[in-house]
């Protein structure tokens, strides 16, 4: 069974989304049965790269709200993600566009350390206030995972996987995506947003009843076909 989920590595929300998902399947009994895809998608991609901006500031303008209370927002989702287990630090961080993190991701997919990186990026973005906006912030977190240095920097600089990152994103917008975390089950089921854990367990037994229509799981109640299907 495949679950693969769309998101962007500045995005709070993925970041819970994925801790969510992560508990759902340590529940699901078939676990070692789910190959969990992390698929590109990003928030802003009009947004100017190589430049970063503080976020506060930028999310208060674009919302149309003070600045203070944008803080006490991000507060309220700081313990959110507290609750999941992360320490966000919201109100300091920067901004900028994440096309080069994503097509880092593609790289690390190809040497099947994409579940690694994509856990190193959120972590040094959310928990440690790194950039990960260019490729002397990006280098290092790779290296970290176990990816080859000079190849980071090659496929940094020649972009060869610009378009799959595209793709990825048009993919999203064919399903119905709107916006992320966007999960999706062998590409019949879906959710949209940071759903409880439960409710993407539910998903999972669904799908796997689906696929598996003589073995017996348990029932997925409150997931039906409005809600689910992609």
């Amino acid at each position: 069974m495949r679950v693969e989920v769309w998101s962007d590595v500045v995005c709070p929300w993925c970041y819970v989304g994925k801790r969510r998902l992560e508990t759902a399947l340590e529940r699901f009994p078939h676990r070692d049965q789910v190959e969990v895809v992390w698929r590109s998608f990003q928030l802003d991609p009009t947004a100017p790269e190589g430049e970063t901006h503080p976020t506060l500031p930028a999310l208060a303008a674009k919302y149309g709200v003070p600045e203070e209370q944008m803080r006490e927002n991000m507060r309220g989702l700081e313990e959110l993600a507290a609750a999941e287990g992360l320490e966000y630090h919201l109100a300091d961080g920067i901004s900028g566009n994440t096309l080069l993190a994503h097509e880092l991701l593609h790289l690390a997919a190809e040497h099947d350390k994409r579940n690694e990186l994509k856990e190193r990026l959120l972590h040094a973005y959310f928990e440690e206030q790194r950039s990960v906006f260019d490729v002397e912030s990006l280098v290092p977190l790779a290296v970290e995972v176990g990816l080859d240095e000079a190849e980071v920097r090659e496929a940094l600089t020649d972009r060869r996987f610009r378009a799959a990152v595209s793709e990825d994103s048009a993919t999203a917008i064919e399903l119905g995506a709107r916006g992320v975390p966007f999960f999706v089950v062998d590409r019949k089921y879906g959710a949209a947003g940071a759903q409880p854990a439960e409710q993407l367990l539910q998903i999972l037994q669904r799908a796997w009843a689906d696929a598996n229509p003589l073995i017996t799981v348990p029932a997925a109640d409150g997931c039906t076909d409005d809600t689910c299907a992609v």
